[in-house]
């Protein structure tokens, strides 16, 4: 097996994994976070706003780990850092 091969077998391995797990973490915490809002606008209607406001800023929180893993896949995928090292 040439390196080459095995640089690029391991990277696209490590991506599969990267956003796989990185993907995971995030649905379940959304999730979470969907089912507590829910549960406190139904023991307190009137705070209804504040409640899906908070929310919403903190799903976009939540779904930035899943953005940022994203983001080291495609680096891992089509930029990748090791080919560097690998050719000099």
């Amino acid at each position: 097996m040439n390196d080459s091969v095995l640089i690029a077998a391991i990277s696209i391995i490590v991506a599969g994994l990267t956003i796989t797990l990185g993907s995971i973490g995030p649905a379940l915490g959304e999730a979470k976070a969907v089912t507590q809002a829910l549960s406190s606008i139904a023991q307190q209607p009137d705070e209804a706003n504040t409640i899906t406001r908070t929310l919403f800023v903190g799903l976009a929180m939540i779904e930035s780990t899943a953005i940022y893993c994203f983001v080291v896949t495609m680096i891992l995928l089509f930029a990748n850092p090791f080919w560097n090292y690998f050719i000099s």
